[in-house]
């Protein structure tokens, strides 16, 4: 259960959420996209959010195309050209025309991160969104994750990684229901 967990996230800020397992980081996060209604309290938000859940939204019975292309009239995006620049970025070409349950898990997860970032969205909240990647992968995530910080975007990630923490501008503690900060987002 949540209790005043406050999260305010400014535009260029790349903030670390952590907490031991159970201690409702998922939960917030789902709350913070619109996902859960607060029992108190409000949310806001400014500008398009792009949600990636530890768990991905992928359905097997299509392509990676097809994901792409329903994707794209959700966000009601021209074209596919910010979707195939996350594939390159990402190194996954060629796999578009595979169904999810013939990909390795690092690669679904790349898809499911993809599809939360094809529309260039303002807020970022990211479940753990590296899970199953390769070392390699790892690091494109987090050049990609400074370079969307960097373009101004508000961005939050829930880690279990230690070694990851200096990536962020603040990391915030979820314990006993409220997430607590040492120091300021900068």
């Amino acid at each position: 259960m949540l209790r005043g967990a406050d999260l305010d996230v400014p535009a260029g800020a790349l903030v670390g959420v952590v907490g031991e397992n159970g201690s409702g980081k998922s939960t917030l996060l789902r709350i913070a996209v619109g996902e859960l209604t607060p029992d108190t309290g409000t949310v806001s938000r400014a500008g398009a959010v792009g949600y990636c859940p530890q768990r991905a939204v992928l359905n097997d019975s299509f392509t990676v195309l097809q994901h792409l292309r329903l994707f794209q009239v959700a966000y009601r995006l021209p074209t596919l050209a910010r979707a195939h620049e996350l594939i390159n970025l990402l190194a996954f070409a060629g796999c578009e025309r595979l169904r999810p349950g013939e990909l390795s898990g690092g690669t679904r997860q790349k898809l499911n991160l993809l599809l939360a970032l094809m529309h260039d969205p303002q807020l970022l909240v990211l479940d753990e969104p590296y899970q199953g990647f390769d070392w390699d992968t790892h690091q494109r995530f987090w050049a990609l994750a400074a370079g969307l910080r960097d373009a101004g975007r508000s961005i939050v990630v829930v880690s279990h990684l230690l070694h990851d923490l200096h990536h962020f501008d603040a990391v915030g503690h979820l314990r006993e229901g409220r997430l607590s900060f040492e120091e300021p987002i900068r």
